[in-house]
This record gives C-alpha cells, sequence and structure tokens, in this order.
C-alpha cells in the first residue's frame, strides 16, 4: 500500500511539475527580439535593452522622446513610437509551413508594422487591436497613431499597380459600425469612438509629418554613432540562434536573410520609384494646369479686350446717337426759339397797337377834359360877369339914393 501511494504522489507530483513547465512556458513565449531602441523603453519587470528577448503578452512602454524596434520570429517588424504602449497578445508561428497568427494591442501612442512570412502565407493573419476597432494588414507596411478617442491610421507599403509586380498591400480598418479598405500608398482614414471609420484620403504633408514625429528619437538612435556594427553583428547572431532553435538551417537563415534584405531594397526602389513617378505626374500636372490657367486668363484678357472694344464701340455709337440726339434737340430749341420770337414779334406789335390805343383814349380824355372844362371857364366868367353887372347896378342904386337925398 505505501508503495501505491508513494507511486500515486509521485505521479501526481509529475503531472503538476509538467503543468507547471508549460505554464512557464506559455508565459514566457518567446516573440521577438529587440533591434534597435533609443531612450527609456521598459516592460512591467525590466527595463529593455538592444538585443533583449521580448515575450508574450509583455506590455512594452517607451516614454517621451523615445521608442524601439522589435524584430519578430517570423521576420515581421514592430517599431514602437514614443508615448506608447502595445501588447503582444497572440504569437503563433510554425517556421516549417509558415503558418500562424500575430494579434497586438496599441492603448496609446504609434505602432509601425512591417508583415513578415506569416503575412506573406496568409494575408489576414496579421491584426493590430486599438480602442475604436480593428486594423487588419495584409500583407504590407503601416502604421498608426492613437490619442484621445481617435485612430489615424496610414498606408506605406505598396500599392495595386507596384513598378516590381510585388504583392498589394492594404489595411482595413472596421468597427461594429462599418470598415474601410486603404489599399493605395500613403492614404490614410480615421476612426473615432461610437462612429464608422472615415473615408480613405490621401495624406496631406502636416499629418505626415505627425506620423514621421513619432518615430523620430528611433531614427535618431540609429544614425547616432554611438550604436556600433558588434551590437548589430550580435543581434543577428541571437536572431540566428532563435531560427535554429525553431528548426531552420544555416543555409535556410542565410537565404531568409537574403531575401528580407533583397526585399526592403526592393519596397525602399519601388517606393522610391512611385513617389518620383507621382512627383512627375504632379509636375505634369501642374504644368498642364498652369497652361490651362494661362490659356483661360489669355482668353479671359481676350474677352475683356473685346468687350472693351465692343463697349468703346458701343459708347462711340451711342456718344454719336446722343450727339446726333443733342444736335436734333439743339435745332428743335433754335426752331423753338424762333417760333418764340415770332410768336413774340406779334405780341410787340399787339403790345405796340395796345399802348397806341391807350395814348389815343388818353389823349382823347385829356381833349374831353378840355373840352369840359371850356364850358366851366365860361360860365365862371358869365357869372364874374353877372357879379360885375349886378355890382355896378347896385353902385348906381347907391348913387342914385346919395343924389336924391
Amino acid at each position: 500500500m505505501k508503495k501505491v501511494l508513494s507511486a500515486f504522489v509521485g505521479l501526481i507530483f509529475m503531472i503538476s511539475s509538467n503543468v507547471n513547465a508549460q505554464e512557464l512556458k506559455i508565459e514566457k513565449q518567446l516573440v521577438g527580439i529587440v533591434g534597435a531602441i533609443s531612450g527609456t523603453v521598459k516592460t512591467e519587470t525590466r527595463q529593455l535593452k538592444a538585443g533583449d528577448k521580448i515575450y508574450l503578452n509583455e506590455t512594452i512602454v517607451a516614454g517621451a522622446g523615445s521608442g524601439t524596434q522589435i524584430l519578430l520570429l517570423d521576420q515581421s517588424t514592430f517599431t514602437i513610437g514614443e508615448d506608447s504602449e502595445v501588447v503582444m497578445d497572440t504569437f503563433i508561428f510554425d517556421p516549417a509551413t509558415n503558418d500562424g497568427k500575430i494579434v497586438a494591442s496599441v492603448k496609446q501612442g504609434s505602432l509601425k508594422v512591417i508583415s513578415g512570412l506569416i503575412s506573406k502565407k496568409d494575408p489576414d493573419s496579421l491584426t493590430v487591436e486599438v480602442p475604436e476597432g480593428t486594423l487588419g494588414s495584409r500583407g504590407t507596411e503601416f502604421q498608426t497613431i492613437v490619442s484621445k478617442g481617435r485612430t489615424d491610421t496610414l498606408l506605406i507599403g505598396p500599392g495595386k499597380n507596384n513598378t516590381l509586380g510585388m504583392r498589394p498591400g492594404a489595411v482595413l480598418i472596421g468597427n461594429n459600425l462599418g470598415s474601410t479598405l486603404l489599399d493605395n500608398p500613403y492614404s490614410m482614414a480615421s476612426m473615432t469612438k461610437g462612429k464608422a471609420p472615415g473615408q480613405a484620403k490621401k495624406i496631406t504633408k502636416n499629418q505626415l509629418k505627425k506620423f514621421n514625429k513619432k518615430m523620430k528619437a528611433l531614427r535618431v538612435a540609429k544614425l547616432s554613432p554611438d550604436e556600433k556594427k558588434g551590437k548589430r553583428k550580435e543581434m543577428k547572431k541571437q536572431l540566428k540562434k532563435e531560427l535554429k532553435s525553431m528548426g531552420f538551417e544555416k543555409e535556410e537563415i542565410k537565404t531568409i536573410i537574403r531575401e528580407n534584405i533583397q526585399k526592403d531594397k526592393e519596397k525602399k526602389v519601388a517606393i522610391k520609384k512611385e513617389r518620383a513617378e507621382k512627383k512627375k505626374a504632379k509636375k505634369k500636372k501642374a504644368k498642364a494646369e498652369k497652361k490651362k490657367n494661362n490659356k483661360k486668363k489669355a482668353k479671359k484678357v481676350d474677352k475683356k479686350k473685346g468687350k472693351k472694344k465692343k463697349a468703346t464701340k458701343k459708347s462711340s455709337k451711342k456718344k454719336k446717337v446722343v450727339k446726333k440726339k443733342e444736335t436734333k434737340k439743339k435745332a428743335t430749341k433754335k426752331k423753338a426759339t424762333k417760333k418764340k420770337a415770332v410768336k413774340k414779334k406779334p405780341a410787340k406789335k399787339k403790345k405796340a397797337v395796345k399802348k397806341k390805343a391807350v395814348k389815343k383814349k388818353k389823349v382823347v380824355k385829356k381833349k374831353k377834359k378840355v373840352v369840359k372844362k371850356k364850358p366851366k371857364k365860361k360860365v365862371a366868367k358869365k357869372k364874374k360877369i353877372v357879379k360885375k353887372k349886378r355890382a355896378a347896378k347896385k353902385k348906381k342904386a347907391k348913387k342914385k339914393r346919395r343924389k336924391k337925398k
């Protein structure tokens, strides 16, 4: 019985130890290695340095003016910008078949993703979760910025008609209310809480500066002279070791690294060519628009000149018509003045006749007065004579009386 009990306890101990070992393995599942770092970048338990390993479910926090680049085992690259918080939630990778799944979540800040072997096998196998929804990477390069209540996503990778015939990249931005597909390089879309994703738009210069600013610290770190070639070699060795542990042989590792380098070069060349072609197209469009504008301006100027000429002709015609009218008016006025003059003349004659008639009347009146006055004078004279005779008679009578006495 004692032997049986001891064997049973031993089995239980072995099972529990195996379970614990599996749990430890799951907790410390390797995801990738820190490639480059700038400033202070931490997890919950440690501060990260170049060459450190990154495990599943670790929260990577980059402070102000800091950033890091993580090289994943499937050769995907995650670049974390300043003031960012990123977690690797799921990482499943089978190096024999390149099957797998990657799920990362960005709580705040910025994350730039360059997809690797998993996305090459299945473009829909890499997703990035953000507070407003999800970003589904379809074998490409993209960057997202998570701020308060808003997520902006930019597609950088090759588009449909790339010159090297590379797989066209795309990012599906979606949530419960809708989705938007970014399939043209340097197009972006935004998501806000409680709303469907906005339409895809071509990024402006100011918006591109905002995206690049988030990765500025890391670019400075890469270019700084403190980072020596030895460190890079050590990082490559560590990656080789990890790939060996995953079952890859030396030749396969070399071919994978070479292929990745060539792909990066091709992508850069393609992007440069696309940018050059876009610049040329823009210049051509600008020239064509300038020519059109110049032609339009010339036409407008000609029209204005024609209108001015027409206006001057019309004005000259109007002036002539006005002059003619004025001359006619003057002629009519002269005729009217002549008529008035003609009318005035008989009026003057009439006035003269009237004056003559008045004078005659006055003369007649005077004559009448004279005529009337003459008899008055005669009467007065007669009266005087009569009075004188009477006075003479009286005197004679008095004299006689005196004589008689």
